[in-house]
């Protein structure tokens, strides 16, 4: 298995499913607490990290956003992405973007303008120093109203030429894609791109809603569309990227064994999976984990793991002449591993 990880390694790659906030490591957590006079219900790190241990999704939320709170500043925020950018970089990650959940620091008093001038600042420190481009998805929190989402976009307005497009994530089950639909379009109007978690915890009819209803350009997770034979060849006949996340899916008990994962599945139907982390800290691993362990888990081949990176460059908003040079750069590495 070391040569195969090695290879995983060395692959040129990009991340499509990333929540800023889910990059929060412990020793962060403890440091900014310290910093800004924020009281955790933890003494040490070992005990956040026990904490980082849930049996599901909306467990994983409630402590997610307990570990907000230490995010206060500007410079929290900055210190937060260089750091995963720096991680990330590590993994040999080229291009990431990446989601941040505005409503989870402005409905405690956080304001818009701290939270994404913070996080633009890590990401153009990070391209600086490691050569990591990057775009930024604004994510609306589903088990809050549409009318606060409309809030929130409008707050976005002084810096939509540094947003890629919306995303749509939290509580899936019972916030049906629809709720959003009026939202979604006015951000479209806007001219930013439009994505949704969708599949994951919900049924196939959400995946159905973030087609017909939001129109979006990309679906996060997307698991449950295996439930339906026509679902899933729409999904191939339409292209549709799909940003899968193994290490989440097995913490958040979307499957019980890492065995199970549909990853290889999707792949022989010919759907355009890509690999990704997720929430990291939280699920146990960054980009090379996510690859690595679902490789040794479902077997997947070489020509396999290709296939996932390379859809990912493809499925990525980046300009022609930077993702002809990812795919080159891709094409030399497979080849000096022959």
């Amino acid at each position: 298995m070391t040569h195969l990880h090695d290879f995983i390694k060395a692959l040129p790659k990009v991340e499509l499913h990333l929540h800023i906030e889910g990059s929060l490591e412990p020793e962060q957590m403890f440091e900014m607490a310290a910093r800004n006079g924020v009281s955790l219900p933890y003494a040490s790190v070992d005990e956040i990290r026990a904490a980082y241990d849930f049996n599901n999704l909306q467990e994983f939320l409630d402590l997610y956003y307990a570990g907000m709170s230490v995010l206060q500043t500007q410079r929290d925020f900055h210190d937060l992405t260089y750091a995963y950018v720096k991680r990330v970089a590590e993994n040999n990650c080229r291009h990431v973007e990446i989601f941040f959940d505005p409503q989870g620091h402005t409905e405690r008093g956080v304001a818009f303008e701290t939270v994404i001038d913070g996080i633009l600042s890590g990401l153009n420190a990070g391209e600086a120093d490691f050569g990591v481009t990057s775009h930024l998805i604004l994510s609306f929190l589903r088990h809050l109203s549409e009318a606060d989402a409309f809030e929130t976009l409008a707050q976005a307005e002084p810096y939509l030429d540094r947003i890629l497009g919306v995303g749509l994530d939290s509580s899936e089950m019972g916030h049906p894609p629809s709720k959003f639909a009026r939202v979604f379009a006015k951000a479209s109007d806007m001219g930013l791109k439009l994505f949704a978690h969708a599949g994951e915890e919900g049924p196939p009819a959400y995946v159905y809603e973030a087609l017909d209803i939001l129109n979006v350009d990309r679906i996060d997770h997307g698991n449950r569309s295996l439930e339906d034979d026509a679902l899933v060849k729409r999904l191939v006949d339409e292209e549709m990227v799909l940003t899968v996340c193994p290490l989440s899916n097995l913490k958040l008990c979307v499957v019980d064994d890492l065995k199970n994962h549909p990853i290889k599945t999707m792949l022989d139907l010919g759907l355009r999976a890509t690999v990704n982390s997720d929430d990291p800290s939280y699920f146990g691993g960054y980009l090379n984990d996510n690859y690595i362990q679902a490789a040794d888990a479902v077997g997947l081949s070489k020509d396999e793991i290709v296939t996932l990176v390379k859809n990912g460059i493809e499925g990525a908003y980046l300009d022609e002449m930077r993702r002809t040079a990812l795919l080159k750069d891709l094409s030399d590495t497979v080849s000096a591993h022959r």
